[in-house]
Formats: C-alpha cells, structure tokens, sequence
C-alpha cells in the first residue's frame, strides 16, 4: 500500500480524511479532555478487533487538505486535537503539526508507531500491534504506552516486555479490548494492583455512548 500511495504518504499536505469530530477523549492519559478528533485512512496492520476497519483502505476516502481539516477545528472550541486512524505514521505529519501550532492548538497523536514517526507532538499515544511492531524510535518518542489486552496471559506478558523499550517517564496503560472486558476486567485489575507501575485505560466514550 505504500508504494501505492507513496507521493500522499510522503508529502502530507493532502489526507484521506475517514472522519472529524469534536468529542470527549474516552482513552489513556487525557480522558475526559475535548478534543477535536481526526481519522486519518489508511491502516496495513490488520488488527482482527479493530472498531475502525473503514479506516484501512485510504482509497475509499476523500482527500483533504491540511489546511481544510485544521480550519475546521479552529471553528469549533476545541483546544486540544487527537490525529488517529488508520495509521497516522503512514504520513508525513509534518505539515498537520505545523498547521495546528499557528493556531496554538495542542496536538495528541495515537499510533502504533510501525513507522517513523513525524512532526513535533504535544502528546504520543504508542499502541503497539503484534502484527506490525513499532519502530525502535517510536519506543522513545512516546509519552504514554497503551496495550490493548485481548488474550490474558499471552498480552500481560507482551505488555512487559513491551514497556522495557520506553523511556522511564513514559505512562503505562493496559486496556480491555472491548469485546473482552466483561471476561477481562477483573484480572486486569488484579494485575494492576499487583504491578503498580501500570494504569488501567477505559474506552470511557464507550460506556458514554459518544462518538
């Protein structure tokens, strides 16, 4: 896909835009917080639970420039944007940070971190996925590690292994995947409480039943 797609990856002035929206952050570190949110298309990993597989194919959504896609989060009151997918790192971001910080909007991106990382983040969500692990500088760049926690005993294993790689003042986040909470809530409290390193992240927009 990326050789398909190698001139809008690289010049990132231009996005498949999946969706935009103003909301509440339902994940990680800033839940709770507005955020203005921006679904970037385009996605090789392939997660068999993902809640966003019309996100994947970037040819099934418009193009849009940088500056339309910031305009129209200037207009609404948001103060902070989160720039998810997809997978954001497909991109050069670059020209989206540069945008946002005209308008001093803080800018929070969520990714798997599969490839190189660009532009210059207020905040970087690193989710890791099996399927495609992340680059060694994604590792340092993030300031908050989410694992998503499918399979128990197989995911607390990978999550510790996982957070080796990150750097000492990066936050530690497991999660449910969603269709598993009920089975997985409580042993991933438990987990928790024995090993307080770790946060426990709840898709809090879920249980809000917001977007």
């Amino acid at each position: 896909m990326k050789d398909k797609y190698k001139e809008i990856f690289d010049k990132g002035t231009d996005l498949p835009l999946v969706e935009d929206f103003y909301t509440i952050q339902g994940e990680g570190f800033h839940t709770g917080k507005p955020a203005y949110f921006i679904r970037i298309g385009g996605c090789d990993i392939g997660c068999r639970w993902c809640d966003s597989k019309i996100s994947w194919n970037p040819a099934e959504h418009r193009l849009i420039s940088v500056e339309e896609v910031v305009r129209k989060a200037v207009e609404s009151p948001a103060k902070a944007v989160v720039v998810t997918g997809g997978e954001p790192s497909l991109y050069n971001l670059e020209p989206l940070c540069t945008e946002l910080k005209k308008h001093n909007i803080e800018n929070f991106l969520e990714t798997s971190g599969a490839y190189e990382i660009s532009g210059e983040w207020d905040w970087i969500c690193l989710s890791p996925k099996r399927n495609k692990l992340p680059e060694k500088s994604s590792y340092q760049k993030a300031n908050e590690l989410k694992v998503i926690i499918y399979d128990l005993e197989k995911d607390f294993e990978w999550a510790e292994e996982l957070s080796k790689h990150v750097s000492d003042d990066c936050l530690l986040y497991l999660q449910s995947e969603w269709s598993q909470y009920v089975h997985n809530v409580k042993p991933i409290v438990e987990y928790v409480k024995n090993n307080p390193k770790w946060n426990i992240s709840l898709q809090a927009h879920k249980f809000m039943r917001i977007p």
